[in-house]
């Protein structure tokens, strides 16, 4: 039996339909509304480590692991997952084929939208002191359903979207506020709160990963303790800043590895490390094998799948 994702007649079929005549293979794909994308995987993906961009995400077809620190989320259709600031994540795509493909959908935001909506005195929400995480997933109800196909569907309406993608975009961040989850991404949004204090460190550890910190410079950033700045911070990223910025580095590396150079010395210097003894180790720590055999399974991996999935090429 096709899975009903609305009370009215959309149903999986539909949502699938939508996707398949916007994209063109493989892979994430963006579209003429601004920060809205696309996503078909027809295969099982490799885990791909990546830092995110505050963003909403909803699976119509497949299902999806994320790693964020030591937290594992799993999640599949009819769910939403949404990062309300940047984070260093590993995702991997766990059930997809070629005749039933992973598809999903997503866009940004920004916390200016979110404060655009709490501009509202009826949606203004009570202060509250504790940070929460940052991550968060939820299934999504109908009304939310709704607004979210009515914003992808634009894309077979172009002379519209440009007036209605703002506003069909305001009511799906409008329904995450209401639901389960939604004081995450009040405290992100709100001046004076523990949550966008350390947003505000995030961003100054995302803009200087490579070089070295010290914890009482962040905690004064923070306007915190330094025990209060730890216990903020592990309660939004589950990591310490040390740990944080330690994925920065490796998922970083890991990139330019990939792209750039095989040279472990040189990308080890490059993102801020002193020893490639201490990088080679947090590597395998991180990812299960060294750097040189991580690029090697990657590539072999990669040509694999464009071997066994034409379709691949249109990554």
């Amino acid at each position: 039996m096709t899975q009903t994702f609305t009370p009215k007649t959309r149903t999986a079929y539909d949502w699938s339909q939508l996707i398949e005549r916007h994209t063109a293979g493989d892979g994430v794909h963006a579209t003429p509304i601004a920060s809205l994308f696309l996503i078909r995987e027809s295969i099982m993906t490799e885990p791909i480590a990546r830092v995110s961009e505050s963003s909403f995400c909803l699976i119509v077809q497949g299902e999806k692991e994320v790693l964020l620190g030591e937290e594992r989320y799993r999640y599949g259709a009819g769910h939403y997952i949404v990062t309300s600031v940047e984070l260093p994540i590993t995702g991997q795509v766990i059930e997809a084929s070629v005749d039933s493909p992973y598809l999903a959908i997503k866009f940004e935001f920004s916390p200016v939208e979110i404060l655009e909506l709490l501009s509202e005195e009826e949606l203004r929400p009570p202060r509250r002191k504790n940070a929460k995480q940052a991550l968060f997933i939820s299934e999504a109800e109908p009304q939310l359903l709704d607004a979210m196909f009515r914003l992808a569907s634009l894309l077979d309406m172009p002379p519209h979207s440009s007036f209605l993608a703002p506003l069909y975009k305001k009511e799906v961040l409008y329904w995450v506020l209401q639901g389960p989850h939604g004081e995450v991404l009040r405290q992100m949004a709100l001046e004076g709160s523990s949550a966008i204090r350390i947003r505000q460190v995030i961003e100054h550890i995302l803009a200087r990963y490579t070089d070295p910190f010290r914890i009482g410079d962040l905690a004064e950033l923070a306007h915190m303790s330094v025990s209060s700045l730890h216990r903020h911070f592990k309660e939004v990223t589950t990591m310490s800043p040390i740990q944080f910025q330690k994925q920065l580095r490796l998922q970083e590396a890991r990139r330019l590895l990939l792209g750039e150079s095989e040279d472990v010395a040189e990308i080890a210097f490059r993102v801020g490390y002193e020893s490639q003894s201490q990088f080679s180790r947090e590597y395998s720590r991180l990812f299960g094998v060294s750097p040189r055999a991580d690029i090697r399974r990657m590539r072999q991996a990669y040509l694999g799948s464009m071997e066994g999935n034409p379709l691949g090429a249109g990554k």
